[in-house]
């Protein structure tokens, strides 16, 4: 999970495996697996390392206990 801002000013938490592409057209859009848009204030290079960020966080928890799911 991901929290980003809304251009309302308003932050939520988006699920990152939800993501399918991220364009700035200048405003960040996203694109979801079911084809829904969000319009954004973060940045394509800010919702990328948000992302990357958050997949080292569960990579690191794999790698502490020694399990997988």
């Amino acid at each position: 999970m991901i929290k980003l801002t809304r251009t309302s000013g308003k932050e939520f938490v988006l699920n990152a495996d939800l993501i399918v592409e991220v364009q700035e057209t200048p405003d960040t859009v996203i694109t979801l697996t079911n084809g829904k848009k969000l319009l954004v204030k973060d940045t394509a290079d800010d919702i990328i390392n948000k992302v990357v960020n958050f997949r080292q966080e569960i990579m690191a928890g794999i790698s502490r206990t020694g399990e997988r799911s």
